[in-house]
């Protein structure tokens, strides 16, 4: 259980940005799937939309538990701080996180609320493990990013992989993701806002080096590899320029069972050459557009915040990340899947990691910390009791 008594807070989650796209999904979830004792609330700008919600919520959940409302804003730092002072664990989907993220995270680190968001973007990532790890740590705050698609199949899909492998000798885990889903407005935002700071991202990730401590005795490296043929998946890999990797890497440094040299990359799994080169081109368009303004404000009109895929489309969403993990003279195939990514499944992940901070035996750790290095075994098994796929396809 968390470190905080149930005694000092009068919640155990607060969400924070419940009202939004993802915000209701994984309001629904933990109304329908939250144990009956569970002491949460919804927070936001919107009184009158939160109370709305709340209403619709007391339905769904079982003997219409009592749902708190709090008022908080990204504008009112002290808001967020009151809010801080009365949970335990506070779970915000409200981004772009390098925009709107920090007043959050600054006072969950100074009142010791652990804290998880979405954020799939490293340059806030980095600046937030360089001015407030330090004082999580003093308090006891866990500040736990990227708790949805990204990133947590990745991080623990080679947490379960590296589990599956000898001790103690050199790991190498390569991924390769397929999905079919649809983007919604906040994640087409946060994927624009990230492309067009290259400089600044590149800043930040120096900064974080400055002040991260060196590994003794051990690596973790997570280099970009080349697109190529896998025929261990039988498709084309391409690159992915997304944040698991850093992840990734973080959960290597954390722990020794990833060994003494770990290598971690990741790719798209495409099956038709014409289909790679299409996607390649594509992103590189994205991103020269993302740097011109007058381009990134006709973008992000296209599909607004707030937006996203319908009922019907999520349902026929999927996706599946296959993991290829060799050393010590063994190689194991291994898969983490699910239904709709970015959505639903996204709702799941976020809703069971609130719920395993505040409520799991986990070993101890503080500060900014990844989703394997603090709940690794106790959120696998929670997911899986909710239905997503952990499986070893096979060994060698």
């Amino acid at each position: 259980m968390s470190r905080l008594k149930r005694t000092d807070r009068p919640y155990d989650i607060v969400l924070f940005g419940a009202t939004g796209f993802v915000g209701e999904l994984t309001a629904e979830y933990l109304a329908a799937h939250a144990p009956e004792d569970l002491r949460w609330a919804i927070a936001g700008r919107g009184e009158l939309k939160l109370a709305r919600l709340r209403e619709r919520l007391r339905g769904l959940a079982p003997g219409g538990a009592e749902i708190g409302v709090l008022r908080a804003d990204v504008a009112d730092p002290a808001s967020l701080r009151r809010l801080a002072e009365q949970a335990r664990v506070v779970a915000s989907t409200v981004g772009p996180y390098v925009t709107y993220g920090e007043e959050l995270v600054a006072a969950c680190a100074d009142t010791g609320a652990d804290c998880l968001d979405l954020s799939g973007e490293p340059e806030f990532i980095d600046r937030m493990y360089v001015r407030h790890d330090a004082r999580a740590r003093e308090t006891g705050a866990r500040l736990v990013h990227a708790c949805g698609f990204d990133s947590v199949p990745h991080d623990l899909g080679v947490y379960f992989t590296v589990r599956q492998l000898p001790e103690g000798v050199p790991l190498t885990v390569d991924a390769y993701v397929t999905v079919d889903a649809t983007l919604s407005g906040g994640t087409f935002a946060s994927a624009l806002n990230q492309m067009s700071r290259g400089r600044r991202l590149a800043a930040a990730a120096r900064d974080r080096r400055r002040h991260e401590p060196r590994l003794v005795g051990r690596r973790a490296v997570a280099p970009t590899g080349a697109p190529r043929f896998a025929p261990e998946v039988g498709a084309w890999a391409l690159p992915l320029p997304t944040v698991d990797p850093q992840i990734v890497r973080g959960s290597a440094r954390a722990l020794d069972r990833y060994g003494p040299d770990f290598r971690y990359r990741q790719y798209a799994a495409v099956r038709h050459l014409p289909v790679a080169f299409g996607a390649v081109a594509a992103v590189g368009t994205l991103a020269v557009a993302a740097q011109l303004p007058s381009a990134r404000r006709w973008l992000s009109g296209r599909l607004q915040p707030g937006e996203g895929p319908s009922a019907e489309k999520r349902a026929r969403s999927w996706f599946s990340v296959r993991f290829v993990g060799e050393g010590g003279g063994r190689r194991v195939f291994t898969e983490v899947a699910g239904g709709d990514p970015g959505y639903g499944e996204t709702a799941k992940m976020f809703a069971e990691g609130a719920l395993s901070l505040a409520f799991d035996d986990l070993p101890p750790t503080a500060g900014q910390v990844t989703t394997a290095a603090a709940m690794g075994d106790a959120l696998t098994e929670r997911l899986r009791a909710a239905g997503m796929t952990f499986r070893v396809a096979a060994v060698r």
